[in-house]
């Protein structure tokens, strides 16, 4: 059963006032995916800790760099249910994980930021690891 809506709605906003595009169905999902060339950032979001304190303040310090991917999007697990499940199909041999985040470049998975890469770490911490990510592929 998903979440209130209103429970998420702050959650949703702390990645959508970046420029972070939600994803709600997975027709959006494949829509995004299926642009092959660039980079695309996938930010699992949730109401999880780690999500609050590390994973969303870690990508809004991380899209602070001057490079960055050319397209900014986020499912909702535990929300966007179908939505989240369909991204996770573009990762298929990765556990899921939420949060997490992965970086695409001409459709191929590149980086991927597990839960257990987030979880512990200061936002600055993981906003590093974006930008090294950043660096190298955008």
């Amino acid at each position: 059963m998903p979440y209130s809506p209103l429970l998420v709605k702050p959650m949703r906003e702390e990645l959508t006032e970046i420029g972070v595009q939600e994803l709600l169905t997975p027709e959006e999902v494949d829509k995004i995916m299926d642009q092959k060339t660039g980079t695309t950032l996938v930010v699992i979001n949730s109401v999880c800790g780690s999500a609050a304190g590390m994973a969303r303040p870690g990508v809004r310090i991380a899209l602070e760099h001057t490079k960055k991917p050319d397209r900014l999007v986020s499912v909702f697990a535990g929300q966007d249910l179908e939505a989240t499940a369909k991204m996770r199909g573009y990762f298929p041999d990765i556990p899921p994980s939420s949060p997490s985040i992965a970086l695409f470049k001409d459709g191929e998975i590149v980086a991927f930021v597990p839960r257990h890469r987030i979880e512990g770490r200061d936002a600055r911490s993981v906003a590093g690891d974006l930008i090294a990510t950043f660096d190298e592929y955008c």
